[in-house]
């Protein structure tokens, strides 16, 4: 588990490229905010999670399986992933902020992407 990075992984590069090609500019994990949000868009006052389908346990997703040993480890582990993302989300909605989860499973179609994220920032508070 070391050497799972949580800044510039390859989901958050893509993402980054496709945010910066649409002409959007962003600061990246601000530590001041709950959950240190990958992208953060503070005069529009929204923000992005880049998240990893196994990491945060995307449901429905294949690459969110559960792995065959220790798995009382790994349920303990990756379920309090989730419960944090979903706390640090709520903490987010009550301080006034916009959340965007982008998953990794997501980024197949990076024009799709495009189309969700401009019409997130595009979009009234």
């Amino acid at each position: 588990m070391a050497r799972v990075r949580s800044k510039d992984s390859r989901p958050e590069l893509a993402v980054r490229k496709i945010v910066f090609a649409l002409g959007y500019r962003y600061r990246l994990h601000a530590r001041a905010l709950p959950g240190c949000p990958d992208l953060v868009f503070r005069p529009i006052r929204k923000v992005i999670f880049v998240h990893g389908c196994f990491w945060h346990r995307h449901s429905n997703c294949a690459l969110a399986r559960m792995p065959k040993s220790r798995i009382d480890f790994w349920t303990t582990k990756l379920e309090g992933n989730r419960n944090r993302d979903n706390r640090n989300k709520r903490s987010l909605a009550r301080e006034g902020w916009k959340v965007l989860t982008i998953w990794e499973c997501q980024l197949r179609d990076a024009s799709r992407v495009a189309k969700r994220i401009r019409r997130f920032l595009d979009e009234e508070r």
